[in-house]
């Protein structure tokens, strides 16, 4: 019952091309509700940060029954599933996959069986020791624990999940989830928000860096823990707090605990406020539409352009144009029509369709661009073929000239905790110029917003954000580079083939002939 947590690519990953969001988890205690359902709506409104896989688990007090699948939380959940997911408690994961290929045993939540029941765990974030756990699971199996030792799934969550199912104390009692998380949580490095519960309990931890964000609220009748407040709006919850990095939160019926397993060492991800997040989110007490507008206003300061009207790449670059448009005196207009019913460009999983993308999503308002000098407001570039296409459409499209500006800065970095970018050396802006960049896009000029500019749009102090992927600052020591990356732990059958993007071949089964499978299609004859 597993799947992977967040968002990864570097050099080692040379079939991932494209950047993609954090996953999104959701827990509720709250008995007398249908806890099902509000993590069922807890998760489509954190669809946006994973779109591979979905899955819920729920306890009714002695048991706990988890329910996944490949695809999106509207396709793998109806009325008679959710139905059938009874209980008091229940965790809710929407998964984009940074460690472990995109199959169905690396859906989560994760599940294993413990000395006194169960565990589920669903996980926001990626980790950077997962060769690590990954020894510390098999010594525990080596000792004789039968609930350590390995099942299909190659995340670094189950890792997490076995050694939280698997502690003993000194004599070999198996210890309770809650008397083993402190022993397991200061072991784990790199970014973590954990949703996770037994029979009885929901708890909630944080990475002592507070890389992804995670939130607690309050229902009339019980509390609910989120990656974003925007989930908790949806259920109807009213906010309370963050949960604290290096926090581990346990809810029950004797109500809330709270512990440290680590002391706080703020570095939230930045990239939240650029992209990741939803415009209606509040992280750190800093609403994100907010930063975004005043990002804009900072980008028409720092980067001015003499234009007639500014429009935005919708939708991630709505705030930041309105932004630009009231800071410059520029008539903001809508110069691009978006249909709503297809993915991000960048959320596809292969080159091809990232280049259909644009065609499928966008369509420009000749009659509204003809003729005007435009200034194109964007969040970021990666790869820069988003933007090339866009340009060259709106030259078509009859605009006089195209002005490009981006309100984060260029993105140089590989990123290690969560968020999947292309390899470094598909990082448009990693060895070329702003000017050479602007050439390649066919822009008559491209300027990016500064690192400063963005910090301080946030209102979160710099020291306190993570930039690793603008300025190379990582917020933690990172193991050597052939310990990290998304197929460390997958069977070599598993492993896409150098040029591959996460497709996987399906050996010959039974006569049938070797298939070509696309994402998530790896494990079609096989899985129950």
């Amino acid at each position: 019952m597993p799947r992977g947590d967040g968002r990864l690519s570097h050099d080692l990953l040379p079939s991932e091309k494209g950047p993609q969001d954090a996953c999104g988890v959701f827990g509720v205690w709250a008995p007398g509700e249908e806890v099902a359902k509000l993590t069922y709506f807890g998760l489509y409104a954190l669809q946006h940060r994973g779109q591979e896989s979905a899955g819920i688990a729920v306890s009714n007090g002695s048991q706990i029954l988890v329910f996944k699948d490949m695809g999106l939380v509207s396709q793998v959940f109806d009325e008679t599933s959710l139905g059938s997911l009874r209980g008091h408690i229940a965790i809710g994961h929407a998964r984009y996959s940074t460690t472990g290929a995109s199959v169905w045993e690396n859906a989560q939540p994760t599940f294993r069986a413990t000395g006194h029941g169960s565990i589920a765990l669903g996980h926001n974030g990626n980790l950077v020791n997962t060769a690590e756990l990954a020894d510390l699971v098999s010594a525990q199996s080596s000792q004789g624990n039968g609930r350590a030792t390995r099942v299909a799934a190659t995340n670094d969550t189950d890792l997490v999940t076995a050694l939280l199912a698997g502690q003993t104390d000194e004599n070999g009692t198996p210890l309770t989830v809650e008397q083993a998380a402190p022993l397991v949580l200061p072991r784990v490095k790199g970014a973590f928000s954990f949703v996770f519960m037994d029979e009885h309990t929901l708890y909630a931890a944080r990475d002592a860096q507070g890389v992804r964000p995670l939130v607690l609220g309050r229902l009339e009748r019980g509390w609910v823990v989120a990656s974003e407040t925007s989930a908790l709006d949806i259920v109807g919850a009213s906010f309370i707090r963050e949960i604290e990095p290096g926090e581990l939160v346990a809810i029950d019926e004797d109500g809330l605990r709270s512990s440290r397993f680590a002391e706080a060492k703020p570095k939230g991800c930045v990239f939240e406020y650029v992209y990741l997040a939803r415009p209606d989110t509040d992280i750190a007490g800093r609403n994100v539409y907010l930063s975004r507008v005043e990002m804009g206003r900072k980008l028409a300061a720092e980067a001015p352009a003499d234009a007639d009207m500014v429009i935005a790449t919708p939708e991630s670059g709505t705030p930041a144009a309105i932004g630009y448009a009231e800071a410059s005196g520029i008539p903001y207009g809508s110069g691009l029509v978006k249909n709503s019913y297809v993915g991000r460009t960048f959320i596809q999983p292969s080159q091809t369709i990232r280049q259909l993308g644009i065609r499928l999503k966008l369509n420009p308002l000749k009659e509204v661009i003809s003729g005007k000098r435009l200034v194109v407001v964007d969040d970021s570039i990666v790869r820069g073929n988003t933007q090339r296409a866009l340009v060259r459409m709106l030259r078509e499209a009859g605009a006089a000239e195209v002005h490009v500006r981006i309100s984060s800065p260029p993105i140089k970095w590989p990123c290690f905790f969560g968020i999947d970018f292309a390899t470094r050396a598909e990082l448009i802006a990693n060895g070329l110029t702003v000017e050479e960049i602007g050439k390649s896009l066919g822009a008559d000029s491209l300027s990016f917003i500064s690192i400063d500019g963005m910090t301080e749009a946030t209102t979160i102090p710099k020291s306190q954000l993570c930039r690793a992927c603008f300025d190379g600052e990582y917020p933690m020591a990172l193991p050597d580079p052939e310990l990290l990356g998304k197929y460390l732990r997958e069977p070599e059958g598993r492993k896409p083939a150098s040029g591959q993007n996460d497709q996987a071949t399906i050996p010959d089964v039974d006569g049938v002939g070797t298939l070509t499978a696309g994402v998530g299609g790896a494990d079609a004859l096989r899985r129950p």
